[in-house]
């Protein structure tokens, strides 16, 4: 259980930066779904958050020396994620009070494609890393 701890504080950690990303910085990446902008934002968003999630990966397994560590950081991950953006975009006013609707869904959007990436980087670092390991 001690394990699942640290990982838990290690993705409240991770979704604490990412929100406080959108608090301080949300107006002026977030654009109306549907606009020529919403996709630039959202492509140029998603490609650096999966080099983040990665380079998150990475640091965990730093530490986390366990067998699968890279799955159970990003399942954890997602699950500590969606449950406190369930919180944050149900009060959204009070969590992000310079975004309109549209940012917020803006928002919606930008944080369905990062827990995807949140479960397929990790299992694809698990990956590299067994084969690294059957290599050696």
């Amino acid at each position: 259980m001690k394990g699942y701890l640290y990982t838990a504080c290690w993705s409240v950690f991770v979704w604490f930066f990412a929100t406080m990303f959108f608090v301080m910085f949300g107006d002026s990446v977030l654009f109306r779904p549907g606009t020529a902008e919403f996709a630039v934002s959202l492509s140029l968003l998603i490609a650096g958050t999966g080099v983040l999630l990665a380079g998150a990966t990475y640091l965990y397994v730093l530490f986390d020396k366990a067998e699968n560590a890279p799955l159970k950081f990003g399942f954890i991950g997602t699950i500590v994620g969606l449950i406190l953006d369930t919180f944050s975009l149900s009060n959204h006013q009070l969590i992000f009070p310079k975004l309109d609707e549209p940012q917020v869904i803006a928002f919606a959007a930008w944080m369905s494609f990062a827990y995807a990436l949140y479960l397929l980087i990790p299992a694809i670092i698990n990956e590299l890393m067994k084969k690294k390991l059957k290599t050696e």
